[in-house]
């Protein structure tokens, strides 16, 4: 599988706004988007106006490396979306939202949503008591995610337990931090999903 392998901070830049790719690095002063908030490239600073297919495309690939998903299957979530009754542009959040790997971001017990897809990949978790190592598996209501008693004496979550801070997860989730298990009590609106994403325009873009 395609796997984008370049400074991650050169995407935020690209798109002109932070993506919160790199956890805790993001909201510190040292961030290199902080420092040149310009596109990457020779004439990155001296871009000219973008078309309204630009703003489109570049709304498409901000949302695509906001939740680390390639063009693809990006696409085939806009497909399921077009068929789902509803918002295509919010239904189509809603499924990117429900993916393991941004649902255990989600629950706060990984900065990032690549170190969150790596716990998922690597077999850190359970839905419903069976292990689940797919990043892209979609959680349902009144799923429970939690960490497997085998890895709950790592050292990453045991230095979660003794960091970890309430108050951050969205209102469709609970979470329990002491037993490191979390519960999808509801679907996600469109009111608890980042306001920076604006959908319609990839609907836009993908309806031409």
């Amino acid at each position: 599988m395609a796997k984008y392998t370049d400074a991650k901070c050169r995407l935020c830049r690209r798109e002109g706004c932070k993506l919160f790719l790199k956890g805790e690095k993001c909201y510190k002063t040292s961030c290199p988007f902080e420092k040149r908030p310009v596109a990457p490239g020779q004439h990155g600073a001296g871009r000219h106006k973008v078309s309204e297919y630009g703003q489109q495309l570049r709304e498409k690939q901000k949302t695509k490396r906001i939740y680390g998903v390639l063009e693809k299957q990006f696409r085939s979530y806009y497909e399921e979306a077009d068929r789902m009754k509803g918002i295509t542009g919010e239904n189509m959040l809603s499924l990117l939202e429900r993916r393991l790997d941004n649902v255990v971001f989600r629950l706060g017990i990984a900065q990032s949503r690549s170190t969150a897809r790596q716990l998922v990949t690597h077999a850190h978790f359970t839905v419903n008591g069976k292990n689940v190592d797919i990043a892209s598996y979609q959680v349902k209501v009144n799923d429970v995610i939690a960490v497997k008693e085998s890895k709950k004496g790592n050292n990453y979550f045991e230095a979660f337990k003794q960091t970890e801070k309430s108050g951050n997860v969205p209102k469709w989730l609970e979470f329990d931090a002491e037993k490191l298990e979390g519960k999808v009590i509801a679907l996600p609106q469109r009111e608890d999903i980042d306001s920076q994403i604006q959908e319609h325009m990839i609907v836009e873009l993908y309806s031409k």
